[in-house]
């Protein structure tokens, strides 16, 4: 994929690493596809991994609704390390953010929205045992870290970063303490003092989670590691969003629905087909090709399609026949999954107050 600027700008103006410089990456298809495209500390964090050292992966997702396919890539990842390493995942899903940012009306439909992407989680193939979701109306014990923490952090610090106005939602400047609280929270005694912590973000959270490094050495934390994933476009090219449905493929669509919007989605095609069999396809602006190539194509076969495509030789619908029977299968196996998904593996899997913390209540 390419990186594109807020990639770039990430690396020359904020400090982050190309994940290309690096003399060891994870054996995983997010890694060599260059999906994963930078990072902060990743390598010292992976060193500690690959030592057996104590370590655990925190990813977020916002409560405001389903998963859909540009968010599958970063949760097979962080399933990758689960797997691989056996190590804990911690999942915040942000029902009070989702909330106190107007992305959804009310605190119960952000409770409710929880508990569906939590299961959706699990059925992708996360250990129950090893999954920790944090949904903070659930989790209230969560708010006496982040107090401790919201000492280490200033209106005047938020504003920069966020671009606040004096108007904004008391909710929202308090939030980037509660984030950090979800991020730290490993470290802490409650849970068993798990100092190398991964982070996988998206590019457009770097700004949170900066925040959140720039807190943990002030409480004697050991900052997050971090690793930044390009955005898939969604089906018209432009960025994948769950405000814009027919532009993404959510884990709750039919086989009629991925049929339906992976047949309108943008191509690199000719305008008629004796045109393209003339001057062929471009393979390098045709969102089905850059699907194929990151979720489903050997880099030898994408290599293949490439250049049936560029000489004429293979079209538009022959790509989307192959897109759409590998998301059918791929999301039917999900949503079977998730059938069997009862809710007593939330119950396992959700984090309750149970005197955490109690030491920063007492002091």
């Amino acid at each position: 994929m390419k990186p594109g600027l807020e990639a770039e700008k990430l690396v020359k103006e904020f400090g982050a690493k190309p994940v290309s410089e690096l003399d060891s990456i994870p054996d995983f298809f997010t890694f060599k596809k260059g999906l994963i495209y930078s990072h902060r500390e990743f390598d010292k964090f992976f060193s500690e991994l690959k030592k057996n050292k104590k370590c655990a992966v925190v990813s977020g997702f916002n409560a405001s609704g389903s998963i859909h396919l540009g968010h599958l890539p970063l949760f097979k990842t962080n399933l990758f390390f689960q797997k691989r390493y056996g190590i804990p995942v911690f999942i915040p899903i942000s029902d009070d953010e989702s909330y106190v940012t107007g992305k959804v009306k009310t605190q119960e439909e952000g409770l409710k929205n929880s508990f569906n992407i939590a299961k959706q989680i699990l059925a992708l193939g996360f250990d129950p045992k090893k999954t920790f979701f944090i949904i903070d109306q659930i989790f209230t014990d969560i708010y006496n870290l982040a107090i401790m923490l919201s000492r280490g952090v200033t209106y005047s610090q938020i504003k920069a970063t966020y671009g606040y106005a004096q108007e904004t939602n008391p909710g929202v400047l308090f939030y980037p303490s509660v984030q950090s609280a979800h991020i730290l929270m490993p470290q802490t005694e409650d849970f068993g003092k798990i100092e190398n912590v991964l982070v996988p973000i998206g590019l457009d959270e770097d700004s949170h989670i900066r925040i959140c490094r720039d807190l943990a050495p002030k409480f004697n934390f050991k900052k997050p590691a971090i690793i930044h994933s390009l955005f898939m476009p969604g089906l018209d090219g432009e960025k994948m969003k769950k405000s814009k449905p027919e532009t993404a493929i959510f884990l709750t669509d039919s086989e009629n629905d991925i049929k339906r919007k992976i047949g309108k989605a943008f191509t690199g095609g000719k305008e008629t087909l004796e045109k393209q069999k003339k001057e062929g396809g471009n393979p390098d602006v045709c969102v089905v090709a850059e699907y194929l190539n990151i979720l489903y194509l050997s880099d030898e076969d994408y290599k293949d399609l490439s250049e049936q495509c560029r000489a004429g030789k293979t079209f538009c619908g022959n790509c989307k026949k192959l897109l759409i029977e590998k998301l059918q299968e791929e999301i039917g196996k999900i949503q079977e999954n998730l059938k069997k998904i009862k809710d007593s593996d939330i119950d396992k899997s959700l984090l309750k107050n149970n005197n955490c913390f109690t030491k920063y209540q007492k002091s």
